[in-house]
């Protein structure tokens, strides 16, 4: 095939923490793909690649629905990933847009990994992470010294969560949104509550921050909530 897909980070949310390399790429290429779950949402991401594309780009916004029905959502990527590989047939250059990194946690991951099975050209530009522009917007070191990091989903199951927490030093929690309560309670049980943070839709216009986690019921998660925490204080 002639054309080009690009996987391209545009970063967190802060318009401004995109990269030079992504913002080339975006100048240069023919389309844009936005992906997005459901057609009423509107696409972050593309707000923030819109003012580096070119006159004539053109914008493709596909839904990749967040559903658990296999039927539905296994038609829903057939169709995405055919009208993806015709763009890339007609020699056409398309960007995918994803917030954050594109390997890590995103809608890319699933793209890259059905169309690489058909002799794809793919190109995968980095981003900047939300919980990397997290811990330097609240000055939160995430590691230091030999600590031992762990990213991990809230999502995953009670059980593993709690070991994760058990073996680490620091945590990143991604995915809060669903069960906050349970994820006080265990990082309350494994001392990673007290030296904690929370952070929803980090650079975005309507940022919330809330220092102290201890209590979930204060807590208003959204989708693009982070916390942070640590066993011991920074600098001890």
């Amino acid at each position: 095939m002639k054309g080009t897909l690009y996987g391209i980070g545009v970063g967190p949310g802060d318009p401004e923490l995109i990269t030079l390399k992504a913002v080339n790429i975006l100048r240069s290429v023919d389309v844009v793909i936005a992906p997005r779950r459901d057609k009423s949402e509107k696409s972050t991401a593309l707000s923030i690649a819109l003012p580096h594309l070119g006159e004539r780009t053109e914008i493709l916004e596909l839904v990749f629905p967040m559903v658990y029905d296999e039927t539905r959502l296994s038609e829903a990527w057939v169709k995405c990933q055919n009208t993806i590989l015709e763009l890339l047939r007609q020699g056409k250059q398309a960007a995918f847009l994803t917030l954050g990194d594109p390997m890590l946690y995103s809608t890319y991951i699933y793209v890259h990994r059905l169309l690489s099975k058909h002799g794809v050209n793919l190109q995968t530009i980095p981003g900047i992470t939300s919980f990397c522009a997290a811990g330097s917007r609240l000055d939160f070191p995430l590691a230091e010294g030999n600590d031992v990091l762990s990213i991990v989903p809230a999502t995953c199951s009670r059980e593993k969560f709690s070991r994760i927490l058990e073996a680490s030093d620091n945590v990143v929690v991604m995915k809060v949104y669903k069960n906050t309560p349970e994820v006080i309670e265990q990082l309350n049980n494994h001392s990673l509550a007290e030296h904690a943070v929370m952070i929803s839709k980090c650079g975005h216009p309507d940022e919330a921050i809330h220092q102290d986690i201890r209590n979930a019921a204060n807590l208003k998660p959204t989708y693009l909530s982070t916390i942070l925490a640590r066993r011991q204080p920074p600098g001890r």
